[in-house]
């Protein structure tokens, strides 16, 4: 389509034209061509100034629009510049780059005369480094060394976390994007929500819920999530050797998320050990009460054991604090021929976390666990030499009641201070009450 423009100086032309070739030939011009003239001329000098008019706002637009890019590009050169500053929080795509980082607790801890650390004692907490490096696009290499953990009674360092990340298969494959992950090689047993926060830095107080479900185990892992919900299914050797499975049987988990607002959190969880042998496995991957799940049949007359838990966990957020909950039961059952050794375990725990100004905040958590038709072996805050590796001590049950306070001073430092009082009774009557633990721990990630 001609513009209107152009239109106007076609026909100025072609009258100007007309008008030349009438003087040429001696013909008389007249006052309503000279009219016309004019009028098209002033028409065409009004569209000029039209579009010059276009063409200055349009510049305007123009400059704006760069400014902004301007801004936006120094925004964004100032995120990359506090992610450079962060150095190993900031995840690298780039294959053959790699990341090291870690966390370390720095502690005192004061426990009573049957708590695993009745001396009053300085120590290094849960310390860990993390490597991590991408092998291929959205594929990544994670390695976790344990230098020193907290439940652990060696001084020896240990594997944690060593797998491969497949991220996005979901989205290679055309299908949704984030729906399928796939994990391989050793990883958290991912039952509960507990697990997520034990870190130094995650958790707000130093000790954790009396039952403390936990544990790092061999196998696959399948992840993923669709708008509010999410899964993560697992299946994993169950034992706690790192070297070899006794027993053909695998552990499963299952745990399904769902947030109905963006401030709530809900997830159900699901797991069976699989049968572990009592002179293999010895004792489940998964931690239990500060213990593990052991065999309490017989040792003439019990091979296997095995246990199924299923819990429902809940979270509310909101600016400076949260709230927590989780409900837990758990069957522990064994082949002995000569008894019934069977024992289901019912934990519940409710932990509350407020800010009270600028980094200083509040922490309280309440959690008990108590076992049904009998006792089982639960080491609490206790000794494990007293509670859970000698001889068969069994418990009808523990509470824990943690009050702490501590200050973030950034995202990879804190200061944290929490008194634990612990209780119980044994199935023979005596008193689990000198076990209550004083700590103050500075947690700080690299």
């Amino acid at each position: 389509m001609r513009n209107p423009i152009t239109s106007l100086i076609v026909s100025a032309v072609a009258l100007g034209l007309s008008v030349i070739a009438q003087a040429a030939t001696g013909e008389a011009i007249s006052a309503e061509d000279v009219r016309q003239l004019v009028e098209q001329n002033r028409r065409l000098q009004e569209q000029v100034t039209a579009q010059q008019r276009q063409l200055d706002e349009l510049r305007a637009r123009l400059d704006a629009i760069a400014t902004a890019g301007q801004r936006q590009e120094r925004v964004l050169d100032d995120l990359r510049d506090q992610v450079a500053d962060r150095g190993p929080a900031a995840r690298s795509d780039a294959v053959g780059d790699i990341r090291l980082s870690g966390e370390a607790g720095l502690a005192y801890f004061d426990g009573g005369p049957r708590g695993a650390w009745p001396n009053g004692e300085f120590r290094a907490d849960d310390v860990k480094i993390y490597l991590e490096t991408p092998v291929w696009r959205d594929t990544y290499l994670f390695a976790e060394l344990d230098l020193v953990t907290r439940e652990v009674n060696d001084e020896f360092f240990h594997m944690g976390e060593v797998y491969v990340d497949f991220e996005n298969v979901s989205g290679r494959l055309g299908g949704p994007d984030r729906l399928l992950n796939l994990r391989i090689g050793r990883f958290d047993i991912p039952f509960g929500e507990e697990y997520l926060y034990r870190g130094v830095l995650d958790n707000p107080l130093i000790t954790h819920s009396v039952a403390d479900p936990w544990g790092v185990d061999e196998g696959v892992e399948l992840y993923g999530s669709a708008g509010r919900l999410s899964y993560v299914f697992a299946v994993q050797n169950g034992g706690h050797k790192t070297l070899r499975d006794f027993d053909s049987d695998k552990a499963v988990t299952l745990r399904v998320g769902f947030d109905p607002t963006a401030w709530l959190h809900l997830s159900g969880s699901a797991m069976r050990t699989g049968d572990l042998t009592v002179a293999g496995d010895f004792l489940s991957e998964i931690w239990i009460g500060g213990g593990f799940f052991r065999s309490i049949g017989a040792a003439a007359t019990t091979q296997g054991f095995s246990a199924t838990l299923y819990q429902a966990d809940a979270r509310a957020t909101w600016d400076g604090g949260h709230l927590s909950a989780a409900v837990c039961a758990a069957r522990y059952d064994d082949n002995d021929t000569a008894a019934d050794n069977r024992r289901d375990l019912d934990h519940f725990a409710v932990e509350l976390v407020q800010r009270i100004n600028g980094g200083l905040y509040g922490a309280i958590r309440y959690s008990e666990i108590s076992v049904q038709k009998g006792g089982f072996p639960l080491q609490g805050l206790g000794s494990p030499g007293t509670f859970f590796y000698s001889g068969l001590p069994l418990a009808e049950g523990l509470e824990r009641f943690s009050l702490g306070l501590g200050y973030r001073f950034s995202d990879p430092l804190v200061f944290k201070i929490e008194y634990a009082w612990e209780d119980g009774r044994m199935i023979n009557g005596q008193p689990r009450n000198q076990e209550d633990l004083f700590a103050t721990e500075i947690g700080v990630r690299f």
